[in-house]
């Protein structure tokens, strides 16, 4: 008999004794091919199905529902461990929750039994990349074997670790990846891409939501992590097909600088031990310190809530489809070359035939070495993690005493934005009852203040300060060595807010902690009602991401849009239909051609084709308006013969390089763009991004790049070439006009300074 009760993170599946006699199915029996054959997938629905068995039928399983996908699917998370740790489940999570903030525990003594009574806490996440299927089969197969095997190993994982196992990250497109590929299997098309993000808004960037927490995915796992303070995240990915066979940290330089060393070495010792065990497996192929670097915190939460966060990423195949890798398609990345030995690539795989199996075999003896790690080092971990909240309850001498973000700012939008991120991020915000002073600055009642003697002081420090990238290159005066992702998050010049650092002690009353606010989103009057503009967004088979986020803050507003696809675009009469269609950035060729037709069904290939491309140019001189973003823009300047080209086009990268910063942006305040927008405002600027020359008499000029040092926060190497160059500009077109937007106005969904331009080259 099973009963159903209610947790803090929702409906947990608890189990009798009773019910232990039952056999744990295989997943052969519950899916009727092994985990990893061939060609062979399991969807959500039967992934959810199996997991519910094995939690009815062992006492070390439950299943934990923690909410609803953004399309509607149930979210869950394993609990896994003994059966005598589940029956102390709350005790042992009262005790993460006191070893994760030293300033709950009363004097050594208890720290001492706290110490010898908990458990390491470690959470596994899988596949958020949909395609990336290895990571959401492997789960189920680990899973099996820690609820029925009695190896000794298994048992000193169960006895001293809490697993905490989200098998995947991203149900919606795991559902959508395992329908494509079934579809596809026996066909040409087999493994092919698919014709839509495989998250619904963020698509690949759904990894890089670790500190917006914009998605629902990502809001329940941080809520997770918040109420267990795992101390060790695995992260499991898949990269490309002719590089290392798996990686594991150490990351390659260079770290965040405020994350605490004690987790860097965590995360090298534990890596380290990650690959010597592949090894030992027999495993070959085996990378650590390459290729991945640990400076952006969009892609590690747990790196300021003083946990280790390990990635793993195996070498892919065709979805399930195997491979064949030849020995000279096996070559040099960052940090190591896949062909030859290394100090950190000392068994390099000679090429040949690779399948899903083995990126499950691979993947699961990564998972169990980490846990293995976990168990065996128990006390280690249990003190790291507190010894890392107690270094920044003690502060950091190169922290503030606090931050300040001052009150009755105009931008509700952006304060409440930042607001939420920091709270959400357990982050301690509070409000002060009565105006006051700090390092001689005035600040209004009921200000937020973020005292810098907490436990996640050093997310909000990621947060609100700016990024100074080091200069790396491959040689001196040499090119330079590429980021893994981008070199800023500065909120407060993302969002348009003002945040204060103080270095005095805030001496007014506060209030206890504020609780996570809403966004505060409003749409621009223009915008609403019968006067409001007939809005069209293109979304191309090759859908980018940059076009889902736009769907995303155009859905968190209210906004009213359509959304054209290829065929749409095709029938013409666009005028008769809309007023604006927004182009997003994305390649002028993946625009007019789209997939091949031997890479997709014929009703997803050949982009626009000659009748959408004529059809978008009767709109616009007709009168409609095309509001163009980075890559986009070279589609739109050659559809209408603009002399507009982008300045830095050609550039060697050690002359030029700006791989993901934020930039200063002189608005005209005169234009129609620059409405309700202060002058001084910031541009997003990435390597998709445009500096442009104009000598053409229809083209006016809405915005510069800042003049002199363009850069605010991040990486810049030749500024100067962008430095007051136009960042937007306006083209007049027959009846109507195009807007080209030289940069990013939405990145990711963060960029709330430069929304308002967005919105503005809607309505005119």
């Amino acid at each position: 008999m099973i009963r159903r009760v209610v947790s803090a993170l929702g409906a947990v599946v608890l189990f009798t004794s009773a019910a232990t006699a039952q056999t744990v199915p295989t997943p052969q029996q519950a899916f009727g091919f092994e985990i990893g054959q061939d060609r062979k997938l399991a969807d959500w629905n039967q992934l959810t199905a199996y997991y519910e068995k094995i939690a009815e039928t062992s006492q070390r399983v439950r299943v934990d529902t923690l909410g609803k996908t953004t399309k509607g699917r149930p979210f869950v998370m394993l609990i896994i461990t003994s059966p005598a740790n589940q029956a102390r489940l709350s005790e042992l999570r009262d005790i993460q929750g006191k070893l994760a903030d030293p300033r709950k525990i009363s004097d050594d003594t208890e720290l001492r039994h706290l110490l010898d009574q908990g458990r390491t806490v470690v959470m596994i996440t899988h596949s958020i990349h949909a395609t990336e299927v290895g990571g959401s089969q492997m789960a189920a197969r680990l899973v099996w074997r820690l609820a029925t095997s009695d190896e000794p190993r298994i048992k000193e994982i169960l006895d001293n670790v809490i697993f905490l196992d989200i098998p995947s990250l991203n149900p919606d497109g795991l559902d959508w990846v395992v329908d494509w590929y079934r579809q596809g299997v026996g066909t040409p098309l087999e493994g092919g891409p698919l014709p839509w993000l495989y998250q619904f808004y963020t698509g690949h960037d759904n990894n890089r939501d670790w500190y917006a927490f914009t998605q629902d995915e990502t809001v329940l796992t941080v809520k997770a992590q918040n109420a267990w303070h795992p101390q060790i995240v695995h992260d499991i990915h898949q990269m490309g097909a002719t590089s290392a066979r798996i990686f594991f940290p150490p990351y390659i330089d260079p770290w965040e600088p405020n994350v605490d060393p004690h987790i860097t070495s965590a995360v090298n010792q534990l890596g380290t031990w990650m690959a010597a065990e592949e090894e030992a497996a027999g495993n070959r192929g085996a990378v650590v310190s390459g290729q991945y670097d640990a400076f952006t915190p969009a892609r590690a939460y747990m790196h300021y809530h003083a946990g280790a966060r390990i990635l793993s990423e195996a070498a892919s195949v065709r979805i399930a489809t195997p491979v064949d890798i030849a020995a000279d398609q096996l070559g040099p990345s960052r940090g190591y070359d896949a062909s030859k030995s290394s100090w950190n690539f000392p068994d390099p795989w000679p090429g040949g035939h690779w399948t899903l199996g083995d990126i499950v075999n691979y993947q699961e003896t990564g998972a169990l070495a980490l846990l293995t790690n976990a168990a065996r080092n128990r006390p280690y971990w249990l003190t790291n993690f507190y010894d890392i909240g107690k270094h920044a309850v003690e502060k950091w001498d190169r922290w503030p005493e606090a931050w300040v973000i001052p009150a009755n700012q105009t931008n509700v939008t952006g304060v409440q934005y930042v607001l939420r991120i920091l709270t959400l991020a357990d982050v301690e915000v509070h409000k002060a009852s009565a105006s006051f002073t700090a390092d001689g600055i005035q600040f209004p009642a009921g200000s937020w203040v973020v005292p810098m003697h907490q436990p996640y002081a050093s997310f909000a420090q990621a947060m609100l300060e700016v990024q100074h990238y080091p200069d790396l290159r491959a040689y001196p005066g040499g090119p330079p060595l590429r980021p893994y992702d981008v070199t800023a998050q500065t909120l407060p010049y993302l969002m348009d807010v003002e945040a204060v650092a103080v270095d005095e002690p805030v001496t007014t009353a506060l209030s206890d902690p504020i609780p996570v606010p809403d966004f505060a989103f409003t749409l621009p009057a223009a915008l609403r009602g019968a006067n409001a503009p007939r809005v069209a967004m293109y979304k191309s088979w090759q859908e980018p991401s940059t076009e889902g986020w736009t769907r995303w803050v155009f859905d968190k507003y209210g906004m009213t849009y359509d959304t054209l696809h290829d065929a749409d675009v095709r029938k013409g009469g666009l005028a008769s239909r809309y007023d604006v269609i927004v182009l997003q950035s994305q390649r002028a060729q993946s625009i007019r051609s789209g997939f091949r037709a031997a890479q997709v069904p014929p009703e997803y290939a050949g982009g626009l084709g000659e009748a959408g491309v004529a059809a978008l140019h009767d709109f616009v001189e007709a009168g409609g308006r095309i509001v163009a973003v980075e890559q986009a823009v070279d589609f739109v300047k050659d559809l209408f013969d603009l002399q507009v080209t982008n300045a830095v086009d050609g550039l060697a990268n050690q002359d030029f390089y700006i791989p993901g910063s934020i930039l200063r942006l002189r608005v005209d305040p005169a234009s129609d763009i620059g409405r309700g927008v202060d002058t001084e405002s910031i541009a997003w600027f990435s390597g998709s991004s445009q500096a442009f020359d104009v000598n053409d008499d229809r083209v006016k000029v809405l915005a510069h790049y800042g003049t002199g040092d363009p850069l605010l926060s991040g990486w810049e190497l030749g500024g100067s070439y962008v430095a007051g160059k136009p960042a937007i500009v306006e083209a007049s077109v027959g009846k109507g006009s195009v807007v080209l937007f030289g940069f990013q106005p939405n990145y990711r969904g963060q960029s709330v300074a430069t929304w308002p331009l967005l919105f503005n080259s809607l309505h005119r």
